[in-house]
């Protein structure tokens, strides 16, 4: 039989969460149209075991972590299926996940990127659908201090599209998480897999912004549902998590920075790096 869906999940000593979302997939709508790959970042566990007890799902192991755009392309590289799903391993779909996207994406076919309605475990609406990134994001960003003070402030409400939207109308949005997106294969195939630069952290952005500029629309559908327990993988490594989401950071405005931005470099650089440092030091202080 052929698939539909190709759900890929990047594993990095998150094997135990994994192995949870491989049976929520197993349980859900449409199961047998899924082809689940497990793609490895050299993990330091057993991870061997995820193949022993799920015998049809492709696992495939790196020999060092080459970061998850590169290891979502390894596992592009390797599937056929018409829609490609980016799942973490901490994101778990609700059983109809797969008819709802399915039928949604087969009725519109200018839809290149789709991002369900994302929960935390309490059920508190995520900040999954939202603006491309400016310079105030830093300072009213989906996790930043100012919008956890002020969650209804009208900058934070212009960057999260989905702060404070209570209904399951879908919508056209800049980008959405990465944390789950549905990816039409045939808009990847024009548009570009994920750019490698980005070793993790911002590069869901930088996908669909290429996707807008090659005419495909990212569009948030609340009525497909995920539930999300952010940052399991991060925290293994929580110093050099930070370090990457500032480098991504720089990285995406460096990309599409023109004209009198390009001046700007070296300040967002600086204003980056002091955020980094101010954030692992609180990071170490509750520690």
């Amino acid at each position: 039989m052929n698939k539909l869906f190709d759900v890929i999940i990047v594993n990095y000593n998150s094997t135990r969460n994994t192995e949870h979302n491989i049976q929520v997939l197993l349980k859900s709508d449409r199961k047998e149209h899924l082809n689940i790959i497990v793609q490895d970042n050299a993990s330091n566990e057993d991870v061997i075991t995820l193949k022993q007890r799920f015998a049809h799902i492709h696992l495939s192991l790196n020999q060092k972590n080459i970061g998850f755009g590169a290891a979502v392309n390894q596992a592009i590289l390797n599937s056929k299926a018409p829609f490609v799903v980016l799942i973490n391993p901490d994101a778990y779909i609700e059983k109809n996940f797969f008819s709802k996207t399915f039928a949604y994406l087969q009725k519109n076919p200018s839809i290149g990127i789709l991002g369900p309605k994302v929960l935390d475990f309490g059920g508190t609406i995520q900040g999954s659908a939202r603006s491309f990134p400016n310079l105030l994001t830093s300072l009213f960003g989906r996790n930043s201090y100012l919008t956890k003070v002020f969650p209804n402030n009208a900058i934070s409400r212009a960057n999260i599209l989905n702060l404070n939207y209570s209904t399951d109308q879908s919508m056209e949005v800049d980008w959405v998480s990465g944390a789950c997106m549905v990816i039409r294969r045939e808009a990847l195939a024009q548009t570009g897999n994920l750019d490698e630069r980005f070793f993790m952290y911002w590069e869901d952005a930088d996908l669909c912004r290429r996707m807008w500029e090659n005419g495909w629309k990212v569009v948030y559908y609340p009525k497909a549902v995920v539930h999300h327990q952010v940052g399991q993988s991060s925290r293994t490594r929580p110093y050099l998590t930070i370090m990457h989401f500032h480098k991504s950071a720089f990285n995406l405005f460096a990309k599409y920075s023109s004209g009198y931005q390009v001046l700007l470099h070296p300040f967002v650089a600086s204003v980056l790096a002091i955020r980094g440092i101010l954030i692992a030091f609180l990071a170490t202080i509750k520690a």
